[in-house]
């Protein structure tokens, strides 16, 4: 049976509330202020939330506004139970983002039609999810092999060739296959680490445990590991020249090995979606403690409706670009800023410009420069 939480300060009135709802068979919690409201509702995870609005240490505005701005709860509905009937109050929980409201005294028929009606909204929402899961799960079943082949036919061809004919064959023939197969396999062990990281923020996404420990690692941005990364992978196709980067230090709420996975995404994608002696601008600025990391290209961009139909299942699809590879990269970067509490944004104009945003949060009070990081062409300016 589903899982309720009760939030409320009035024992008389939690009591009724519990002892209604245990008659009909639900999984009862009980909190008797929104502060330990909040904590349960983070370690037990209910499928629903009734919720005191006038309660000490913390109001229902304050339950609400804590279990929307944490991923882990953000979607479980939430019905305010209040003695106030003015639209004033109705309208500022519902913007917060209630799902509904009681007015005190309602009667046991009242409550138990908007608790079903949650109920059956929320599990329409899930079975919509699911839907998309399972479709997500056979594009990948159907690509991943097509993906897969295309690297190894490059490996077995060209090793092939070696062992058969390695003869007849001059050392710069030798060294030209050598460098395709390790090319080869560069590509096929990347494929396949993507392929394992998507696969593993799904788990994470779902673990509220896991999640936590996500979301608890923090970083000095920027990183010389990130500064490598743009400066070598841009140095590798020549454009060294084409590359402005302005970093703002702050500590952002993310891993460096996540943050590094972002950033290998999108500088890979500028540079191979844009051509060579075209500007790539990799720059920073913290707004309300987010961080706001920008990459912008002048080169092919995409279309309203290709930014809108954004994700694995679309990509698998092979539409977005002719070049090889599953495109899952920028998917892995929209999962990883969603889970840190962030999010991923694009704007383009096709054959002109795409900027793309990765807004994270951060914290400014510990930054270890007094001025951004600057770094012009392959130099590297420190104040």
């Amino acid at each position: 049976m589903s899982k309720v939480l009760v939030i409320e300060d009035d024992i008389n009135v939690r009591q009724n509330i519990l002892e209604l709802l245990d008659n009909e068979g639900f999984n009862l919690i009980e909190a008797e202020n929104g502060q330990i409201g909040v904590d349960l509702a983070l370690a037990e995870m209910p499928d629903l939330i009734l919720c005191d609005v006038m309660m000490p240490e913390l109001d229902g505005y304050g339950v609400l506004k804590g279990l929307r701005q944490n991923p882990t709860t953000a979607m479980i509905p939430l019905i305010f139970l209040t003695a106030k009937s003015d639209k004033t109050d109705f309208r500022q929980g519902m913007e917060m983002g209630a799902d509904d409201y009681i007015v005190k005294p309602f009667t046991r028929a009242e409550l138990l039609a908007a608790i079903a009606c949650r109920l059956a909204k929320q599990s329409t929402i899930h079975q919509e999810t699911q839907k998309k899961l399972d479709n997500l799960r056979n594009s990948i079943a159907l690509s991943l092999p097509h993906e897969m082949r295309t690297p190894l036919n490059g490996i077995l061809g060209f090793s092939q060739i070696l062992m058969e004919e390695s003869e007849y064959l001059d050392s710069h023939a030798i060294r030209e296959m050598a460098e395709s197969i390790y090319c080869s396999g560069e590509r096929l062990f990347r494929l396949i680490q993507n392929f394992l990281l998507y696969a593993e923020l799904e788990i994470i996404a779902t673990d509220t445990q896991q999640l936590k420990v996500l979301q608890s690692k923090t970083t000095k941005f920027p990183t010389l590991e990130l500064i490598d990364i743009i400066t070598e992978k841009a140095a590798k196709s020549g454009r060294q020249e084409d590359l402005q980067i302005d970093l703002y230090p702050c500590y952002i709420k993310i891993s460096p090995e996540r943050i590094s996975k972002i950033v290998e995404e999108l500088i890979d994608n500028a540079l191979k979606f844009s051509s060579p002696g075209t500007l790539i601008q990799v720059k920073s600025k913290a707004i309300n403690n987010m961080l706001v990391l920008s990459f912008t290209d002048q080169g092919r961009g995409m279309t309203a409706a290709q930014i809108a139909e954004l994700g694995a299942y679309r990509q698998f699809e092979r539409k977005l670009y002719e070049q090889q590879g599953s495109g899952l990269g920028l998917t892995i970067v929209k999962r990883l800023a969603e889970l840190h509490g962030g999010k991923l944004t694009i704007q383009s104009q096709p054959q002109q410009k795409t900027l793309v945003q990765v807004i994270l949060p951060c914290s400014e009070e510990n930054a270890y420069y007094e001025k951004a990081l600057v770094i012009d062409h392959t130099k590297v300016q420190l104040p």
